[in-house]
């Protein structure tokens, strides 16, 4: 009386090379899509535990799309508070 292997999910797989084409080839697109199929990937995993698995996959994707995410928003805040500074400093000069 054996288990029957289980088989890894999809959207754990996608998740995972859309984190990876998140830190190469499409940078906010591949992170998430990415974040997206990860959850997706987990609640599917939690749902039918004993015929799927790749709940590390998916949390790798997961993980690897929101550091790109919250770093690209923090750079793009860093950039804006440089230039108004910048900004605010010149006007203070005139």
């Amino acid at each position: 009386m054996s288990l029957p292997p289980r088989q890894t999910s999809p959207m754990a797989l996608i998740s995972l090379i859309a984190g990876i084409l998140g830190w190469t080839a499409l940078p906010f697109l591949g992170s998430v899509v990415a974040i997206i199929t990860g959850h997706m990937a987990r609640a599917e995993i939690r749902r039918r535990p004993l015929e799927l698995e790749g709940d590390g996959l998916a949390l790798a994707g997961l993980i690897m799309g929101w550091v790109v995410v919250i770093g690209s928003v923090l750079a793009v805040l860093a950039i804006l508070m440089f230039f108004g500074g910048l900004a605010w400093f010149v006007s203070l000069q005139s």
